[in-house]
């Protein structure tokens, strides 16, 4: 018996042309900018890839290439929606406490510290990381690497100041994760935003930097990676775990987001837990 060929208006062949034409745009957007989302989660990108395509004023995931590849600020706004930027100072406080508890005595134990916060956004958890490190007394054996795909993040981030509408909050989450001062020493009010001390970023380098598609640039003490692979395909996550495994120091530190997990086998035999609540993981030697 011969199968039914499905017809160019069947659901069978409007999921085959979607998958092409996301195929397609993906593929055009790896090759044309070097920014690669193929790994990432299908239905997450799909969902804001056709939000894009609805506020564009098109109809076809085609379009959106067709639109991407000749105007710049199209892409600009794409890369916006791709770039998840959900974050706050001390975001899950009991993380930071863990590390002042946990991480911060190994470190004490270097000359010299280099951190890889990767996925920084618009840098609130970078800012969280050198209050940590200075109330530590080690913010000044320290360099930080902060990286993200979004250079719209990493401007807002390299003004290493956060709205003052927040700071309620994030004076609560700064209690919380043990701070051991008063975060109002760290910050003056310029206007609608709170501008932390210069001393806190002067050992901060900002860069762009695409986990999808770049490589290790360093060896480091420990790596952040805090609610960034929860958006990538299984692949895509194995695929950076072996970036930090070739970025990590022996006995370096790596800390996930609450989410997140390290599910490949191979690669958690690398790693032994610190704290399994914190998804707090030291490389073995």
């Amino acid at each position: 018996m011969a199968l039914p060929v499905a017809g160019p208006t069947s659901p069978a062949a409007g999921d085959a042309t979607e998958a092409l034409e996301l195929d397609l745009l993906l593929e055009g957007i790896f090759r044309r900018f070097g920014y690669d989302f193929r790994g990432y989660a299908g239905a997450s990108l799909k969902r804001r890839l056709w939000k894009r395509t609805s506020l564009e004023g098109l109809t076809t995931l085609t379009a959106l290439l067709d639109r991407v590849l000749h105007d710049e600020e199209c892409l600009v706004r794409l890369l916006k929606d791709l770039s998840i930027n959900v974050t706050e100072m001390f975001r899950d406080p009991s993380f930071f406490r863990a590390l002042r508890v946990k991480v911060f005595p190994q470190l004490r134990t270097y000359p010299f510290l280099r951190i890889w916060v990767a996925g920084c956004s618009t840098g609130e958890e970078v800012i969280s990381l050198a209050v940590a490190l200075c109330e530590e007394d080690l913010l000044e054996r320290t360099r930080i690497y902060a990286t993200d795909m979004n250079d719209a993040a990493l401007h807002r981030a390299r003004r290493f100041a956060v709205p003052a509408a927040e700071l309620t909050t994030y004076k609560d989450n700064y209690a919380r994760a043990g701070g051991s001062g008063n975060m109002e020493a760290h910050y003056d009010i310029d206007g609608e935003w709170a501008v932390f001390d210069r001393r806190l970023s002067q050992g901060v380098v900002f860069a762009q930097h695409n986990l999808a598609s770049d490589r290790s640039f360093n060896e480091f003490h420990m790596i952040l990676c805090r609610n960034v692979m929860i958006y990538f395909g299984r692949e895509l996550q194995r695929h950076v775990h072996e970036l930090f495994l070739d970025s990590l120091v022996p006995l370096g530190h790596l800390g996930l987001g609450r989410k997140e997990a390290i599910s490949d086998a191979e690669i958690a035999e690398r790693y032994e837990s610190l704290d399994p609540a914190e998804k707090l993981f030291r490389r073995r030697g």
